[in-house]
């Protein structure tokens, strides 16, 4: 088909909000890319961004991209091909979409289309959808969320914050058709982020589900950064230069299959290991990993390394994918806190462990019962149980933690931490800093919606009018 280009150059410089600031720039800078996306949400980041946006209105969304596409700006007039799709919009992504049309008006592109997509966020239309027969039952304890549909047990009627469905790559390809140079979205599966682009350029069918897994697998390798380039690879010695570490760039061919590499001159390293633990990482059943655009089988993949830090993927098999779209919501738990000090000198974890009791029976005493509470004495197996550590450690750190419905009782631990200091056994320092305080929790309940129930739109304006 005419137009149709042989492959396309797709990087991604963010695995999650709080990833590398500088990795964006240099993977545009260097990469070569046709688009560059940027994956910061997890399920942790929608509950931050839910404490956000209930503080502010106008928040709710990921900070550091406005900021980050602000620098960009030179790469984007050297660059005119180059387009951008993230997920930085988060809760708010017409917020994020403003803020960013601002950051692309400022440096003399205010003719650049910003487009964002809503229909992921579903918390003002829960009782429309419980109606309709939906019941987000829990993926674990297949219970329904209370309130909701056939409840039953802890009512959590109101506490409910944040309630986002995984959007697909539908929308993000019919912004890009649409003329966009910046996409934001909201809550998406990772890997759609890839595919969207791929959708866009290859112009294929929706049905064709190998081509679909293709994109799919290769939005899925680089959807967490660098961890396809050698981060957190076992083998972490054989990884030369950390420090420079490079960002990865999938080269995705019209038939499916990609290859993916990183900037040349960067650190870190691609080869089928790092690929193959990638591949792998977190996907429960690697015969049918369901998103939202179809359902791949990597049980039939080809990995191969074809140079120098290149590794080429093939054979992937799709399938249609379910009827449903995952849910993450984000309710109202409670309040918690924790407290850290180092121990030193003889038997620091056996006074660490009595130090954690005391602050403990202290709250008790003053007539608060936790409901949750955890000592850990880190360097003495805390993170690693069962791993065999030596009889007389002479430095720990004593990390306290607790949970509790009410705000009072978690207050009280947390003026509990100081006394002993002078009131416990010798050897306890790290208490300079300030006292803690009690931090609002919200819980997480993943569930699914019926996809007939949710309804992506997609919206586009020039950023010197958005901006305006």
């Amino acid at each position: 088909m005419s137009g149709i280009p042989e492959s396309i150059r797709i990087g991604n410089g963010a695995g999650f909000w709080g990833d590398n600031l500088d990795a964006p720039i240099r993977l545009a800078e260097k990469g070569a890319l046709d688009f560059l996306t940027l994956e910061y949400l997890a399920e942790l980041t929608l509950s931050i961004l839910a404490h956000q946006k209930r503080a502010d209105p106008e928040a709710g969304y990921v900070g550091d991209f406005p900021a980050t596409v602000a620098r960009l700006v030179s790469v984007l007039k050297s660059q005119p091909g180059l387009r951008i799709v993230t997920n930085a919009g988060g809760l708010n992504p017409a917020a994020c979409a403003r803020e960013t049309a601002r950051s692309l008006a400022a440096g003399g592109l205010g003719d650049a289309v910003v487009a964002w997509v809503s229909g992921d966020d579903l918390l003002p239309r829960l009782a429309e959808l419980s109606a309709a027969g939906e019941e987000f039952r829990h993926f674990d304890t297949g219970a329904a969320l209370p309130g909701f549909g056939a409840a039953s047990g802890e009512d959590r009627r109101g506490a409910v914050v944040s309630a986002n469905a995984y959007l697909g790559a539908a929308p993000i390809c019919e912004a890009l058709d649409r003329g966009a140079r910046i996409v934001i979205t909201g809550r998406v599966a990772d890997a759609s982020l890839a595919v969207g682009p791929a959708m866009h350029a290859f112009r294929w069918k929706w049905d064709d589900w190998d081509r679909l897994a293709g994109a799919g697998t290769a939005g899925h390798l680089i959807e967490c950064g660098a961890q396809v380039t050698g981060g957190l690879l076992s083998r972490w010695r054989t990884v030369p230069d950390f420090a420079h570490i490079g960002y990865p760039v999938a080269i995705l061919a019209a038939d499916g299959a990609c290859v993916i590499t990183k900037p040349p001159g960067t650190g870190g390293v691609v080869n089928r290991e790092t690929v193959t633990g990638q591949l792998l990482y977190e996907i429960g059943d690697p015969a049918r990993y369901h998103t939202p655009d179809v359902t791949l089988d990597f049980t039939v993949a080809s990995v191969a390394e074809t140079g120098k830090d290149e590794v080429r993927i093939a054979g992937i098999r799709g399938a249609k994918p379910p009827a449903t779209l995952k849910v993450s919501c984000a309710y109202e738990n409670g309040f918690s806190a924790k407290g850290d000090l180092v121990v030193s000198g003889s038997d620091a974890a056996g006074k660490a462990r009595a130090c954690g009791e005391m602050i403990l029976d202290r709250v008790g005493q003053a007539g608060f019962n936790l409901g949750r509470r955890n000592v850990e004495v880190l360097g003495a197996g805390a993170t690693l149980p069962g791993v065999e550590t030596p009889a007389n450690l002479k430095e720990v750190v004593l990390r306290v933690s607790v949970w509790d419905k009410d705000r009072k009782a978690v207050e009280r631990f947390c003026r509990e931490i100081s006394p002993v200091i002078t009131s416990g056994p010798p050897g306890v320092s790290g208490y300079a800093g300030s006292r803690p305080k009690p931090r609002p929790v919200l819980a997480y309940w993943p569930t699914v919606v019926s996809r007939d129930h949710v309804r992506p739109i997609v919206y586009l304006r020039p950023a010197g009018e958005l901006a305006a």
